[in-house]
């Protein structure tokens, strides 16, 4: 069921949230794929998985996105598998893939998880296997670098909590698929035999933690400022809504750097946490009126305005139902 309306009266719009939009809005250059996969995974799934290009070009306007830049930008997106077409009429509506669906469920378990996920013991590992171009390796290199894999020598990566399966389809979307059959995958357990490199010592080769706490830093110093001023008046709902698909487009880049190491391995006072729970905080006080903004701009082609499923409103929340980080109902 959706929450009781918050008491926070609701106000013109805060001047930080105004000025993060409009700061992302004057980029010389936005990345409108990767934005609009943000949108589809946190406002366009909840509401059946679909909508009209007209309303997704309304609804990214606000964000510096113009029309030709969806256009080209969803183009691109059924070319890699994550949307296919559907046309009613004159319209036509852009609908996650079942590839896009996977991907999509996926990334929700970890970017409106409560918690970080615990640590089954064991570490994932890809070997880059036969003849690789300097092109092909880097772009290997790229794809497992976003979701969270770090690098060891002689084409070794590693990861402690990745699901390879999803791993080796994420290589196909970037366009690796014909080398699928040169990586081996591997799962291993460290064994607790004397003399041998500790676990700290791995992270230390694989991963710049360094500047992965950075990052974290830079995400609390951004979004802190806001969370105070959400605090004290909510944002119009046109707003709000530009205000949490850029906190989520932000938190999930983070988390595709993010390996998920587990605590036992990380520093002391790690931001990681600090920053999920302000995540946490920020999209609960613009869920409900980025929520408005939505039941009135997305449409499907027909003109039909779906309604939210029951558990978007269970994002973030401790529950083991797996619809409360992002899965659907069948409908």
């Amino acid at each position: 069921m959706k929450p009781p309306a918050s008491h926070v009266p609701e106000a013109t719009a805060p001047s930080r949230l105004s000025a993060r939009v409009t700061d992302f809005a004057r980029q010389d250059r936005v990345q409108a794929g990767s934005l609009i996969v943000t949108v589809f995974g946190d406002a366009v799934w909840p509401r059946g998985g679909r909508l009209w290009l007209g309303s997704l070009i309304q609804l990214l306007a606000p964000l510096g996105v113009n029309e030709r830049l969806v256009r080209t930008a969803v183009y691109r997106l059924v070319q890699e598998g994550w949307l296919v077409t559907q046309a009613c009429g004159r319209r036509t509506d852009y609908l996650l893939s079942p590839h896009g669906q996977a991907r999509i469920a996926e990334a929700a378990r970890q970017i409106y998880a409560a918690s970080a996920p615990r640590w089954d013991l064991h570490w994932r590992l890809l070997l880059a296997t036969g003849t690789w171009s300097a092109r092909e390796r880097d772009r290997l290199r790229r794809s497992l670098f976003w979701q969270g894999y770090g690098e060891l020598s002689g084409s070794v990566f590693i990861h402690p909590s990745a699901d390879l399966a999803a791993t080796l389809d994420a290589l196909h979307a970037d366009g690796l698929g014909a080398r699928r059959a040169d990586v081996l995958a591997l799962r291993a357990e460290r064994l607790p035999l004397r003399g041998t490199a500790p676990d700290r010592e791995l992270v230390r080769l694989a991963w710049n933690l360094d500047a992965l706490a950075q990052a974290y830093v830079g995400f609390e110093q951004r979004y802190a400022p806001l969370l105070n001023e959400l605090q004290q008046a909510a944002p119009e709902p046109a707003l709000a809504f530009a205000g949490r698909t850029l906190l989520i487009h932000d938190w999930r880049r983070l988390l595709l750097r993010d390996p998920q190491l587990p605590q036992e391995l990380l520093p002391r006072d790690w931001p990681g946490e600090r920053a999920r729970q302000l995540t946490r905080r920020v999209y609960r006080l613009l869920l409900a009126p980025a929520e408005r903004h939505l039941d009135g701009r997305l449409q499907w082609a027909d003109g039909h305005v779906p309604s939210a499923a029951t558990w978007l409103w269970q994002r973030f929340e401790p529950l083991d139902d797996e619809c409360s980080l992002g899965t659907p109902h069948p409908r």
